[in-house]
């Protein structure tokens, strides 16, 4: 129902039928509401029909005065028998209402003189709200109201509350909504044959959910089960599905370098000069990669493995066959200290090999970021590891052969969408010495990303659908279990005294802290406290400190003294997530655990455990517990699989956080639920298939609708 609400500035009345304004010319000052709907990504006329509401309101009915109960939600009409303010203990404005069974209070403790007019005495009101007991008796305090006449019908659907913002009124959007529903083109799209069964039409599914009729549960709708709804969902999956395949199948018309690896090559000699030998998981996926990147089209592949499955090897071996073949090829890890890691390994690894490797990262500047970004575009630098600092504006490969992305969710959609646009400004096959080519065609590098947080099923079949999947599920042998405890920091000290047993031991202990420094607004142990605590609590430790707010050059010192086992517990903060690879670490303490992503807790457990001995992680929490809390803590004690924490990661954080995609600004998927709606799922990716094959008109037409500018970001 329209209606006036005391808020906190002077209401504004909406004009009749608002409209979205995308094609207003550039520069033209677009009004306050109208902004508001373009941040809400609402353009078109089918985003305002695709703006559903998130819940609904029963205005259909009216409640009798003297049937109201205290706490119901109700919709009353009557006449207006006083207005006044009372200024007495504050001022508020005291509406006295009355129907033909009994009085009401209104109560508006901010009040304009326009609601003192919509509410003067004589005039009929109809008012929706919460009733409570008070002093005079029972009360709405701030209801929803609006003048009305003894004739005026009540609405016969539910009205609708849309997700909105402060400068966007409801009944603002209620009109545009209602405005762009009757404009968009709504026909279908879609063969005779593709919806599931008992699906409705489109438009028929839409009208339901914007307009309900009065005799529908709000309940069923808002628990997205509806007909109505399971339509909306499959669409939306079937428009991701579409969306993938066409990247995928666009991927197979471009150009890439047809890397072979020779017999007695530079993989070869890697592999006989490692001092290990690679599981049969890993031989599987090395095979899968090199037959990719030995096709002359972009490979696009995710190679996951739980923490410590040996995926750094496997992007060496990757990497070898590039450079064995003549072409550069490019590490890009989210954190120094990952970088680092790699780069140390490589260079352990390939250096004798004869590889030169140039280091690329923030912190490198001056003439030694000069010479390295020289090495990699004269091409004397095979090897090119680094942060985001790789694929900054003055680094130019002089030819680009495979990229590597460690951790790629770790990464914004934006970035990773910077870095396939500049990895695919490459020269052509044509040349090789580096010079602009006749303007034919660029080739693209192939592209491997790596995750130590195992995508789960139905994400592999969405999110990442148009990737090849590669997956390491086996550990290397003589990787010991890890013991998991969880305890309320009430048992700080006797976690203390475990640490001296383990140093004692000569083993050595990571302490993680959730802050850098003491915060005022959220009352967590910190980094600095803690180290001064252990410090004093342990005399004769050497106890370091690693933060992000070091300098590089602090940090890979503290690292290098730790690694060597100079410093025997090391407090940090979450910088040592990823990357950091201590064999002799036996003890793993997290502070604040409960404070922590599932996904993150296990990374961080993974950072214990890599030698011979029997390693213990201990989660210290804080109570109370939220619910989600106790989930978290009770599934890393309960699993150390790295896919079903993924998959208990996915069930609690949703899969926005779970793969980085929140960074983009941008829901991936607004309606449909990985969690719920996996046969939906299994539903659109058949009839993906086949539309692909027989409609390629409907497939550009349903993408186009659903998507628009979100395409891309699914390519990522």
């Amino acid at each position: 129902m329209p209606s006036t609400r005391a808020p906190t500035t002077e209401p504004k009345t909406p004009p009749e039928a608002p409209k979205p304004a995308p094609s207003q010319a550039a520069g033209a000052k677009l009004s306050g509401p109208v902004r508001a709907m373009h941040k809400l990504g609402l353009v078109r006329d089918v985003d305002l029909a695709l703006h559903l509401p998130m819940r609904y309101v029963d205005e259909t009915r009216l409640t009798p005065i003297a049937s109201l109960r205290d706490f119901d939600t109700a919709q009353v009409q009557g006449v207006v028998q006083e207005c006044r303010v009372e200024t007495r203990s504050r001022r508020q404005l005291l509406v006295r209402l009355a129907d033909d069974s009994g009085e009401l209070l209104l109560r508006l403790l901010h009040f304009y003189p326009s609601h003192q007019k919509t509410l003067a005495v004589g005039q009929t009101v109809r008012a929706r709200g919460e009733v409570r007991a008070g002093f005079l008796g029972r009360e709405m305090v701030h209801p929803e109201f609006r003048a009305v006449t003894a004739e005026t019908p009540l609405p016969q659907v539910l009205t609708p509350v849309y997700p909105s913002s402060a400068q966007l009124p409801q009944a603002y959007l209620r009109k545009a909504v209602l405005s762009g529903l009757a404009r968009a083109p709504l026909h279908e799209l879609l063969p005779p044959g593709t919806v599931p069964a008992g699906l409705p039409p489109l438009r028929d599914a839409l009208q339901l959910l914007h307009h309900p009729p009065r005799e529908l549960d709000p309940a069923e709708l808002e628990d997205h089960a509806h007909p109505a709804w399971q339509r909306l969902k499959f669409d939306e999956l079937l428009a991701q599905q579409l969306s993938q395949a066409q990247a995928q199948a666009t991927r197979a018309t471009l150009a890439a370098p047809a890397l072979h690896a020779s017999p007695g090559g530079l993989a070869a000699r890697l592999i006989a000069a490692l001092p290990f030998t690679l599981t049969p998981a890993q031989q599987r996926v090395v095979a899968e990669i090199t037959a990719d990147i030995n096709r002359p089209h972009p490979m696009h592949r995710l190679l996951q493995g739980d923490v410590g499955s040996g995926k750094t090897v496997v992007a060496a071996l990757a990497a070898a066959v590039t450079m064995g073949a003549g072409w550069q090829c490019a590490l890009m890890a989210p954190t120094e200290i990952l970088a680092e890691q790699h780069f140390r390994k490589l260079v352990g690894w390939l250096e004798p090999l004869g590889i030169t490797t140039a280091w690329l990262t923030g912190s490198r500047k001056g003439r030694a970021r000069q010479a390295m970004v020289a090495q990699v575009a004269s091409g004397e630098a095979m090897l090119v590891v680094g942060t985001h600092a790789v694929i900054q504006d003055d680094v130019a490969f002089a030819r680009l052969g495979l990229a590597i992305v460690d951790e790629q969710h770790r990464f914004g959609v934006a970035q990773r969408l910077a870095l396939r646009a500049k990895l695919g400004a490459q020269p052509d096959d044509s040349a090789k010495s580096g010079a602009p080519s006749d303007g034919e065609a660029g080739i693209e590098p192939h592209l491997l990303m790596m995750s130590a947080t195992p995508i789960p099923r139905t994400l592999a079949m969405s999110y990442y659908a148009d990737l090849d999947v590669s997956t390491i599920d086996e550990l290397p042998p003589g990787r010991t279990p890890i013991l998991t405890k969880v305890f309320a920091d009430g048992k700080r000290d006797a976690v203390i005294a475990r640490i001296r047993a383990e140093v004692l031991q000569g083993r050595q202990v990571y302490w993680v802290c959730p802050l850098v420094e003491e915060s005022e607004h959220i009352d967590l142990q910190n980094a600095t406290a803690t180290h001064a605590e252990l410090s004093a609590a342990l005399p004769g430790v050497g106890v370091g400190l690693l933060h992000g707010r070091m300098k590089a050059a602090e940090k890979a010192a503290v690292m290098a003294q730790f690694t060597a086992g100079e410093l025997k517990l090391l407090v940090a903060t979450t910088v040592i997530e990823v990357g950091v690879d201590v064999p002799n670490a036996s003890l793993m303490v997290i502070e604040h655990a409960e404070r922590f992503g599932l996904a993150q807790l296990h990374q961080l457990r993974g950072r214990v455990g890599r030698g011979a001995v029997a390693s213990v992680c201990v989660l210290l929490y804080t109570g109370p517990l939220s619910p989600t809390g106790k989930a978290r803590l009770k599934a890393m004690a309960e699993t150390h699989d790295g896919f079903e924490i993924a998959r208990r990661d996915l069930d609690i954080r949703g899969p926005g956080e779970f793969m980085g995609a929140r960074q983009s600004g941008d829901a991936l998927l607004r309606f449909a639920d990985l969690a719920e709606d996996s046969a939906l799922l299994q539903q659109a990716r058949a009839v993906a298939s086949r539309l692909l094959r027989e409609h390629p008109a409907a497939t550009a037409a349903h993408v186009q609708r659903w998507l628009a500018s979100k395409a891309e970001y699914l390519k990522a």
